[in-house]
């Protein structure tokens, strides 16, 4: 199960304001991107699990990505996988694959010119999109990440991979999150 939503906020404020005389000079007109997912052990269903002992078939996870302020304010709510435990999660560059490898490289917003990029100066949440979560009694967990950068239009992240661990931020491993547990495509 998949959906997107766009939502025409703009509108909604314009003729809100326009009702009361107000005006919509420097009104800032937020869009949101939500996608919802039920991971399968198939590729095209919108959700992967590529180790279902970590994220379980039929899990879900919710994905919304909300421009506004000039910043981006991405969340990732999980349900079903594993009791309190922590996983890594991130934006990444290419679609979800076969395997968890096809998704590519963290998004950056400047790119590292090392590949695979684990210094700390280009591997922060700053510059990357991170959604470490640690999930409650029930298997549910939810992250936000508030950048104050936008994606860009030519260059945007593509999906969000769930990873077997927490991430690490120490030089020489900044980044990274163990295995790559599952994947959701994500348009951004």
């Amino acid at each position: 199960m998949r959906r997107r939503h766009v939502l025409a906020s703009a509108a909604v404020l314009v003729v809100g304001l326009t009702a009361c005389g107000g005006s919509t000079a420097g009104a800032a007109s937020p869009e949101e991107v939500r996608t919802e997912v039920q991971f399968s052990s198939q590729l095209g269903t919108g959700g992967i699990t590529y180790d279902p002992a970590l994220v379980p078939v039929g899990a879900s996870a919710v994905v919304t990505a909300t421009t506004r302020d000039g910043g981006e304010v991405v969340t990732l709510t999980l349900r079903g996988v594993l009791p309190d435990r922590t996983y890594g999660a991130h934006a990444h560059t290419n679609a979800c694959g076969e395997t968890g490898d096809a998704a590519g490289p963290h998004f950056q917003f400047d790119v590292d010119p090392v590949q695979p990029s684990v210094d700390p100066r280009w591997a922060n949440p700053q510059n990357e999109v991170w959604l470490d979560l640690t999930t409650d009694a029930s298997g549910t967990g939810t992250s936000t990440a508030t950048l104050n950068k936008t994606f860009p239009d030519d260059r945007r992240p593509r999906s969000v991979v769930v990873h077997a661990m927490k991430t690490s931020t120490e030089e020489g491993k900044a980044g990274t999150a163990g295995a790559r547990a599952a994947c959701l495509d994500v348009p951004f």
